[in-house]
């Protein structure tokens, strides 16, 4: 009973941050000066096998980085766009990650229910911590980073992303 309540009160909050964001600040948010890709290209995150990955080894890349739940309805909904359009630019530098904040056997589930076809890591407080560095200040899920070539982050967006406004923003990036 007591593991219920924490699911639906995390549920709860989730929704409601997103909410919060949405209403607030719908349209892609220009990074801050103080935000930078140094954090995420620090990181060394397990994958589902359990191995770290540095996320350093994507440098280069247009990277879009994206934290994310399988309890989270936001969530779910952008991941078959976001493996789209992985399928679609990943061949012209583009690179998703996504960065599960959950349970290793759920995301793996998820994973393969979806067809999930780029590089998803586990990550726990210390991926909370990175999210928070990278600027999303009230830990809302999902929050996606979106990194160009040169290693700069271009913007970060707390709630859904939907396929137009990824593709604006992504595809002037691309080679």
């Amino acid at each position: 009973m007591k593991k219920y309540f924490i699911g639906i009160s995390i549920i709860i909050i989730t929704l409601a941050g997103g909410y919060y964001f949405y209403q607030s600040a719908n349209t892609a948010s220009a990074p801050t000066a103080a935000i930078s890709s140094d954090a995420i290209f620090a990181s060394r995150i397990a994958d589902l096998a359990g191995v770290r990955q540095p996320l350093a080894q994507w440098r280069g890349k247009v990277l879009v980085v994206n934290f994310w739940a399988t309890w989270c309805p936001p969530c779910r909904k952008e991941i078959p766009d976001f493996i789209k359009l992985q399928q679609q630019y990943g061949a012209q530098g583009l690179q998703f990650i996504g960065i599960a904040l959950d349970e290793r056997a759920n995301v793996q589930s998820f994973a393969d229910e979806v067809g999930i076809n780029y590089p998803i890591l586990i990550g726990d407080l210390e991926a909370m911590v990175l999210a928070k560095n990278s600027g999303n200040r009230l830990g809302g899920l999902p929050y996606t980073v979106i990194i160009d070539q040169k290693g700069k982050i271009i913007a970060t967006e707390t709630g859904e992303l939907n396929t137009a406004k990824l593709t604006a923003i992504i595809t002037p990036l691309l080679k």
